[in-house]
């Protein structure tokens, strides 16, 4: 429930990795009872990008989206200092941000995997930059990935019709006050309704025969829609409001929004709550579905590459999803 000032830190530069297969909607309605206009009318997405191949992995996307970012700028992957991987879709249960690491050569990081589902780069950019204001690092790569194909019930239309894979990056750098670009940020948590999104642990029925030890594997993913937009629309608004509060900053001096892509309806929703005209609002929705902790960094690299954002833009980054996690960043560009 905090809202706090952040000093020295500046986004140096941006990147973003998609896969190379699309699967539109007209494809969706070839393996679940669907139709491109039932999808559209109710989501904004046309199609998706899905990682496939059996070689194919989350890493690849992180390492592509953070090469990408580190081209821009020319840094030598060695001068990296912190790696932080928000997914919830790693290649390996016990992390996938040292593999990062080890891909893309940075020999003096530490890496460690951050898990938020689609409210987790958002976090790991709050956390990046305690990092950065302590001085206790100074370059940090923030990588936002999910491949959340690989756990999508592809029978349930309620949920297969939404999600893509991505990953999208962003490096960070600690500055003086004065060059400061990230501002102010507002994190929340409710769990009691974590059962709403989730991707659950479910136990066997039987025991191990000499152990009496309860094992399982994870179910696929599990969403209460209609809870998860009134949630959305009421609380992201209230979060985006009391970070714009904490700057004495009025809604009219936001110039963008860039918000988790996960429905255009609670994009169009939230932006008429704080009265923000939806020209101000990016969206890619429709080309790549929910990319979970992907969506904002994605669709962050593409506005930059497009020129939408400018230098000064005052741009409000706001993530929401599992567990319920929400939040807000406000960036000055």
């Amino acid at each position: 429930m905090k809202s706090l000032m952040i000093q020295g830190a500046k986004i140096l530069a941006t990147g973003s990795a998609i896969p190379s297969s699309s699967f539109s909607n007209h494809q969706m309605s070839e393996i679940v009872q669907t139709s491109d206009e039932w999808i559209f009318t109710r989501t904004g997405i046309k199609e998706r990008r899905l990682l496939k191949g059996v070689d194919q992995s989350i890493i690849d996307l992180a390492v592509l989206a953070s090469k990408k970012a580190l081209n821009k700028i020319s840094m030598d992957p060695s001068q990296i200092d912190l790696i932080i991987l928000a997914t919830s879709s790693p290649h390996d249960l016990f992390g996938s941000a040292s593999k990062v690491q080890s891909e893309i050569g940075a020999i003096n990081a530490v890496a460690f995997d951050l898990t938020a589902a689609c409210s987790g780069f958002v976090l790991s950019l709050v956390t990046a930059s305690q990092f950065l204001q302590t001085g206790a690092y100074k370059n940090i790569l923030v990588v936002g990935a999910d491949v959340l194909s690989k756990w999508v019930d592809w029978s349930d239309r309620s949920t297969c019709i939404l999600f893509g894979d991505a990953a999208g990056a962003a490096i960070l750098q600690s500055c003086s006050s004065n060059d400061n670009s990230i501002l102010s940020f507002q994190l929340n948590t409710n769990g009691n309704y974590s059962k709403h999104l989730s991707i659950a642990y479910e136990q066997n029925i039987a025991p191990h025969p000499q152990l009496d030890l309860y094992q399982g594997s994870f179910k696929y993913i599990s969403m209460n829609g209609k809870e998860v937009y009134k949630f959305a629309v009421f609380q992201v608004p209230l979060s985006i409001l009391k970070c714009l509060n904490s700057l004495n900053m009025s809604v009219e001096e936001v110039d963008w929004l860039v918000l988790h892509q996960a429905n255009d309806r609670i994009l169009t929703a939230i932006a008429e709550k704080l009265s923000i005209n939806r020209n101000k609002v990016i969206s890619n929705l429709g080309k790549y579905g929910n990319t979970s902790a992907a969506s904002i960094p994605l669709a962050l690299d593409e506005a930059i590459q497009d020129k939408k954002i400018s230098h000064n833009d005052i741009v409000v980054i706001a993530g929401f999803g599992a567990g319920l996690t929400w939040g807000t960043i406000i960036v000055r560009w």
